[in-house]
């Protein structure tokens, strides 16, 4: 299961559990369309670092790396590869 698929999997599990996988796209505004608010993106940054292993900085909190699935998706993709690098 790649990691956009656990992305969309938990999104859906958490915030949409009426809508099945293939409903969601992964540029999906889920912040613009209210399916995230402020407490669900406080929950969906804790489960980023819980799930991936990776630590989320205050420089990160910007609302767009966490806007869709495609977003959070690129967001972990580039926090893995620099802690790939910095090993």
């Amino acid at each position: 299961m790649s990691n956009a698929d656990v992305i969309k999997k938990f999104v859906i599990d958490e915030f949409l559990p009426d809508v099945s996988a293939s409903e969601l796209a992964a540029d999906y505004d889920l912040l613009a369309d209210g399916v995230i608010d402020s407490l669900g993106l406080l929950k969906l940054i804790a489960w980023v670092e819980d799930h991936f292993q990776l630590a989320v900085h205050d420089t990160d909190l910007d609302p767009n790396n966490f806007r869709s699935v495609a977003a959070i998706d690129t967001f972990v993709a580039e926090h893995q590869n620099e802690k790939v690098a910095g090993s």
